[in-house]
């Protein structure tokens, strides 16, 4: 497996996230004008299929870069690649001098998170139907 860095939105991540968010959860506004500036890491097989990917930016509003939109096609969970990803977004920000990072998780995946050292703040926020919470690691 390798990783690459995309500036934008490329068609495998695209894919990987329809997959995922549209065919799989059943949300209908996954894309927006974040991809367009958003730094994309793409995980690929040694065969080069794209499997998982997520997306970091920095947010003005957060005062912080934010991961965002972390996706495992279904086939490929429970191997540890969806932590990889993460990982590879924390040594990124650290990379362009980010100190926390921050990230808006289903509350079903929460503990995914926490396992990695993210800790929850705020309240519980609705998105389409799922609920969401913000959570942060202190890099």
């Amino acid at each position: 497996m390798y990783i690459k860095l995309f500036n934008g939105l490329p068609q495998e991540a695209h894919k990987i996230r329809n997959e995922v968010f549209i065919v799989e959860q059943g949300f209908e506004n996954e894309y927006d004008s974040i991809d367009d500036t958003a730094s994309h890491i793409v995980m690929f097989t040694d065969d080069s299929l794209p499997v998982a990917t997520c997306r970091v930016f920095w947010s003005d509003e957060m005062s912080s870069y934010v991961l965002g939109r972390l996706a495992v096609l279904k086939e490929y969970r429970g191997r540890g690649i969806g932590s990889f990803v993460v990982t590879e977004a924390e040594n990124y920000v650290r990379l362009m001098g980010g100190q926390i990072l921050m990230l808006h998780s289903q509350c079903r995946s929460t503990q995914f998170y926490k396992e990695l050292g993210y800790e929850e703040f705020g309240g519980i926020e609705d998105e389409e139907g799922c609920p969401h919470i913000w959570m942060k690691k202190l890099l």
